[in-house]
């Protein structure tokens, strides 16, 4: 019962194909929905926000970690940025081959689903899915950080902050990913000037041009250390690599991009590539370069801002832009989980539902469902950041794991050209990754990590529940088979009834040309005023004489599906070669508001016909409009 999404893919685009069409909008041989799809630098702002604007937290995480070990821990945050920096080139080489490999995206899921079984695929959607909805809220609670750096009197209202931003993030991205790129364009590349600004201005400095913004804030220094063990160093490396969350995702969303789309991926993800490690190293030469020590309530992007710009109008540009980008980069996960669920629904891995796509090529359902969860998890941290930034990497680094090892088996199935050369980054990439897992999931399991570690295997159950399903239903239709050819069989058609109006006899004729045999049947009560009722019907029935025959069902409490229910099952039980169907009249309001007014006679039928008896249920829409005058 797969459905297939039609996504294009780059296969076929061989040396002597054409040159893609210029990325100002789509050729006139162009798919439909081609002008809803990303251009290289339009997918660089909608789906690498998550990875450029991490580095607001990802150096604070080695910050906060290395200061357990005082001011001689702090030095030592450029060997581990500069190891994070060399992991990030390495996975930006494998996302590359990633994207080659795979053209419909899906990432370390479609990876694994081809090179290391169904079950281990399942484990990399699940952990990208645990991503990308921590991504949302980790993003937007950091955005909420900066902004109260800025202006600490916004504190104490930064819970009701961070759902007003979800909102907004949630109404752009349901107008269509590409609607949402280009209102991104400009944030983030103020985002990323404003950093590059910081980065080269700063070390000309002689020191901190100004300290205003950390100024009465506790600092977050542990007691003085002449050593720094490698379990510390790890946990720093882990906690920096929050960092590279959404290298992954320009992978996920290769369908996304205008064709050929895996070329455009590519060149994405070696651009955001560049740009993330350039900023990351930057920031860390700064944060030795001015002796930053952490504080309670500030975060470190902010102290760097004022000590190379001072506290002025340029500090203020360097926090609403990081409020903004940080706010905008839960984009990632609405541009690429909606595809990955799309993906698992055409696998029958999830319900259907989340494999349509809206006008706007939006797999709208994915959307809300993202918003949904999202929305929750900013409550249970309370607009904390540091709350949800460790559960946020285990999930990062299982899928990066999961599809390095893929990769690897791939290399040594498909044996291109240095395919061992590429083998052993991918196997180098695995081990880091990898290593990076235990430790944080070991260091922060008392922390929270453990809601992630019961929730994988819970994600990965449900999952296959609901493939499950899937095939018994796939069974009971009898999928991929030739059926019988169709006959016909004698169709009975009853139509509930409850007056004579223009509805009736509207029922009546759809119901003459639908069946062989026609009956009305009305429910009817005991009590006085019902029976009254009961009988002025049947007396204006004969009157009328539409040829069709009127049961009365009568009905000791005034339940009205129920009566209904039992006699169609006991006309299907007493004519089983006959096509019972229960054609239910229904008046539609001009207006939305007055279907409040309706007494949903129909919907009670329907439901219980539908529940006690396999008979055809048809709801006869009548529309109400207004005269014309």
């Amino acid at each position: 019962m797969a459905m297939h999404t039609g996504e294009p893919t780059a296969a076929g685009q061989g040396p002597g194909r054409q040159e893609e069409p210029p990325d100002t909008g789509a050729g006139p041989a162009a798919e439909p929905g081609e002008r809803h799809k990303l251009t290289a630098l339009q997918g660089l702002a909608a789906l690498s926000l998550d990875a450029m604007a991490s580095v607001a937290y990802g150096p604070e995480s080695i910050v906060l970690v290395l200061a357990a070990a005082g001011g001689y821990g702090l030095g030592f945050t450029l060997p581990v940025t500069l190891a994070i920096a060399a992991l990030l080139a390495v996975l930006v080489a494998s996302y590359r081959q990633v994207i080659a490999a795979f053209p419909d995206g899906g990432g370390s899921y479609a990876v694994a689903k081809r090179h290391l079984g169904p079950r281990t695929s399942l484990v990399a959607a699940a952990s990208l899915i645990l991503d990308y909805v921590l991504n949302v809220a980790v993003s937007v609670t950091a955005g909420v950080a900066a902004l109260t750096s800025a202006f600490p009197s916004l504190y104490g209202e930064r819970v009701w902050i961070c759902p007003g931003v979800l909102v907004l993030v949630t109404a752009v991205n349901l107008r269509g990913v590409v609607d949402s790129a280009k209102a991104f364009l400009v944030p983030t590349a103020v985002f990323v000037g404003s950093i590059l600004a910081m980065i080269t201005v700063g070390p000309f400095r002689d020191g901190p041009v100004s300290t205003e913004t950390a100024a009465g804030h506790a600092s977050a220094l542990g007691d003085g250390a002449t050593t720094v063990g490698a379990l510390l160093l790890l946990k720093a490396f882990s906690a920096g690599c929050s960092a590279l969350t959404g290298v992954e995702a320009v992978a996920n969303a290769v369908p996304s991009f205008r064709a050929p789309a895996a070329r455009r991926a590519q060149r994405t993800e070696i651009a955001l590539g560049a740009l993330l490690g350039a900023m990351l190293i930057g920031l860390s030469l700064l944060i030795g370069r001015f002796h930053l020590q952490p504080v309670e309530g500030v975060t470190v992007l902010a102290q760097l801002a004022d000590a190379s710009f001072g506290h002025n109008a340029a500090f203020y540009v360097v926090q609403f832009a990081t409020v903004v980008l940080l706010a905008l980069a839960a984009n990632t996960s609405f541009g690429g989980l909606p595809v990955l669920m799309g993906l698992l629904a055409r696998d029958n891995y999830l319900p259907h539902v989340f494999a349509l796509k809206a006008d706007r090529q939006v797999h709208r359902h994915g959307v809300v469902w993202l918003a949904l969860v999202s929305a929750v998890l900013l409550v249970f941290s309370g607009g904390d950041a540091n709350t949800l930034v460790p559960l946020f990497a285990i999930g990062v680094f299982v899928g990066f794991t999961i599809c390095q090892v893929g990769m690897v088996r791939h290399w040594s199935l498909e044996r291109p050209a240095w395919w061992r050369a590429k083998a052993a980054l991918n196997g180098f990439g695995a081990l880091l990754t990898g290593v990076s897992a235990v430790v944080v999931t070991a260091t922060r399991f008392t922390e929270g990590a453990w809601l992630i570690v019961v929730a994988l295997p819970l994600i990965v159950l449900a999952f296959e529940k609901v493939h499950r399903a899937y095939g018994r239903i796939g069974e009971r239709l009898e999928l991929g088979r030739v059926p019988q050819p169709p006959e016909r069989s004698r169709s009975l058609v009853v139509v509930p009834v409850s007056g004579l109006s223009l509805l009736t006899c509207r029922a009546l004729t759809a119901a003459r040309s639908l069946g062989d045999e026609v009956l009305a049947v009305t429910v009817t009560h005991p009590a006085p005023e019902d029976r009254r009722a009961a009988e002025a019907l049947r007396r204006d029935w004969e009157l009328w004489n539409p040829g069709i025959e009127l049961v009365e069902l009568p009905s000791p409490t005034r339940a009205l599906g129920r009566p209904v229910s039992g006699y169609v099952r006991e006309l299907t039980e007493r004519q089983p070669d006959t096509q019972v169907t229960v054609l239910i009249p229904e008046t539609e309001p001009e207006r939305l508001w007055q279907r409040m007014l309706q007494n949903q006679r129909g919907s009670v039928v329907a439901h219980a016909v539908r529940r006690d008896t396999d008979a055809v249920i048809c709801r006869l829409r009548f529309r109400i409009t207004a005269e014309p005058r």
